[in-house]
Formats: C-alpha cells, sequence, structure tokens
C-alpha cells in the first residue's frame, strides 16, 4: 500500500474522497500494523486535516468491527433490555463529566450498561476518574467485565480489552498532540455487536448528520446527539437534538432547544462547584440521593435511552416515567 499516494490524495489542493472500500483496507493496515511509524504519523495528520466523509467512517468502522473482541448481553437482564453502551474518548476540560451521571441513572433502571474508553485522560477529566471516585473501577479482563453485567453493575471496559490494536493508535494522542479519526471509530463501537444500543456524542450538527450516516448505512442502534465537550451527555444547560437509529429506522426524539435551561444567575446552582473528578462524583451522589435536582436535557436522554433499550415501546411513557422517578428522588 502506498501511503505517500493516500496523504498526496487527502492533502490536495481537490482532494480525492477514499471510497469505503479503500478506507476499509487502509484502517485495516493500520490495525494489523501494517504502516511504517513515519507514514502512520503522516497519514493521521492528513486525515485529521481533512473532513471525512459518512464513507470514510463507515470503512474505517468496517475495518474496526472485524476485528473487535466480543461481550455477550447477560441474559438474566430485566425484561430482556437491550444493553446500553456509552463510549468515553474525549475527557473534559470546561465542564463537569456528567457522562458518570448518564450511566448510573440507566443501570438504576435495570438496563445493562457497558462504558469503553481508555485509562487517563491526557490532561483532561476522563470519566474513568469520575466513575473511580464512584466506586465503579475498570474490569481487568472481559470476563471480570461480563461478571459485573450479570450481577446488574456497571461495566467499564477499557479499549484494550475489546479493540486493542484501535487502543494502540488511540494512545498515539500523547505524541501527536491530537485526537485522531480513531478516536471518532471507537466511538461507535459496540463490544456486543449489534444488540447494543450506542450513545454517540459528536462535535457539532455536521457530525452528528456523519454518525447518523454511518450507523443507518450499518443498521445499528443509537442515540446520536451533541455531546458536551465529546462525552456522551448532553450540555446540562441546553438540551440538543437527540435522534434515534435503529435498525435502518430515524426518529427525532427531542428537538434542540433555542435557550438555556437555567439562567446565568443560577446556572452554577444546579451543577457541580468544581469540574475535578472529586467534586463531579460528590455532585452525582447527591443527584443521585434526590438532594441536588436533576438537569432537564440529562433525563431527557434518560428518557430515549429508557425508549431505545426496549423498557417502553412507548416513547411518551418513557419521558413519563423519569419524570416520576427523578420526582421520587426529590422527595426522598
Amino acid at each position: 500500500m502506498m501511503i505517500a499516494q493516500l496523504v498526496k490524495r487527502i492533502t490536495a489542493h481537490a482532494p480525492e474522497d477514499l471510497s469505503e472500500a479503500e478506507a476499509c483496507n487502509v484502517f485495516s493496515a493500520l490495525l494489523d500494523g501494517d504502516v511504517p511509524e513515519l507514514e502512520l504519523g503522516a497519514l493521521l495528520t492528513a486525515l485529521a486535516r481533512t473532513d471525512v466523509t459518512a464513507e470514510v467512517v463507515s470503512g474505517f468502522y468496517r475495518a474496526a468491527r472485524g476485528r473487535i473482541k466480543r461481550l455477550s448481553p447477560p441474559s438474566s437482564a430485566r425484561m430482556a433490555l437491550r444493553p446500553l453502551v456509552i463510549p468515553s474518548y474525549s475527557g473534559t476540560l470546561e465542564h463537569p463529566n456528567l457522562m458518570p451521571l448518564v450511566a448510573l441513572l440507566a443501570n438504576h433502571f435495570g438496563v445493562p450498561v457497558v462504558v469503553h474508553g481508555p485509562l487517563e485522560g491526557h490532561g483532561r477529566i476522563a470519566s474513568v476518574s469520575v466513575f473511580r471516585e464512584l466506586g465503579v473501577l475498570p474490569c481487568a479482563t472481559l470476563k471480570d467485565a461480563q461478571a459485573e453485567l450479570a450481577e446488574g453493575r456497571i461495566a467499564y471496559v477499557p479499549t484494550g480489552l475489546v479493540a486493542p490494536t484501535l487502543m494502540q493508535l488511540i494512545a498515539l494522542r500523547s505524541r501527536l498532540g491530537f485526537e485522531t479519526c480513531a478516536h471518532l471509530v471507537a466511538n461507535l463501537i459496540d463490544p456486543f455487536d449489534g444488540p447494543g444500543l450506542k450513545l454517540l456524542p459528536a462535535a457539532d450538527e455536521s457530525q452528528a448528520a456523519l454518525l447518523g450516516n454511518v450507523v443507518a448505512e450499518h443498521g445499528d442502534s443509537a442515540l446520536v446527539f451533541c455531546g458536551a465537550e465529546g462525552e456522551a451527555y448532553p450540555d446540562p444547560q441546553q438540551r440538543p437534538a437527540i435522534e434515534y437509529f435503529s435498525e435502518g429506522t430515524h426518529q427525532v426524539l427531542f428537538e434542540a432547544e433555542p435557550v438555556p435551561v437555567y439562567s446565568s444567575a443560577l446556572r452554577n446552582a444546579h451543577l457541580p462547584g468544581g469540574a475535578d473528578a472529586k467534586s463531579t462524583a460528590r455532585w452525582i451522589h447527591e443527584a443521585l440521593a434526590g438532594k441536588e435536582p436533576l438537569p432537564p436535557p440529562v433525563t431527557n436522554l434518560l428518557a430515549c435511552c429508557l425508549f431505545g433499550v426496549g423498557y417502553t415501546d412507548d416513547f411518551n411513557q418513557a419521558k413519563a416515567i423519569v419524570a416520576v422517578r427523578t420526582h421520587s428522588l426529590a422527595a426522598a
């Protein structure tokens, strides 16, 4: 494979897009370690400076999907609920990382939850750090992950367990200084290879459209929305549009809110006092105990999750269930 020619095509004044088949072959070579280090860096840099198409991302995803180590859905899941699969690859800088709150809320409803991501944040507040403060530790093996799921607990699965070669590409972030296409592909992983409902956070509306096209082509089930700093939870002050994809169907469950939920004067009163892992975990614990109000965008996403995993086949009922349950938390 002539990597130099590919880099030239991608970075040309009038760049030539790769086909899905070409993208699959290229990413397969990257995952299999068939690209020398110098060419690897040049290609990842070129791709990072290019607006990749849905066809290219689909090809990358197809290559990664064929190299994933699988988990089995827990057989004892309440009402045979679809597992919820949450990627965590960005971490946060400005916002408290509330993705663990989404995972814990879903798990409280009996939903099997798998979170996958790296074990470090590269200077950002990683979800794994918040989870540790909440007593949810990373699994050491896939067998441990299966055991956590069987016991009804959240399984935090390091990427290295389910996609070790993809993790090697992700780890290059510390050397290159930026996220590569491997991070976007990692968000698409379903360790169950099909049965899971994926939360797919997008950086912006353009990327949300791209991810929607990819999951629709592959027939995946996913909730696609603009995530806070790339993490799988909505801005707690202003809900983004939340779209549901399932086996080729598409439905907008929530439109984007035009204005923030809270005024700027009340913003800090309804969120953790600090963005560090300890402060965030402390606030999440208080919120789960009903001592802090849950941000409406988070409960909106929770209703979408319950609908998507099959807790109920009526979305309005999912919203009502969440409203009643969160009200009872606050009244406890």
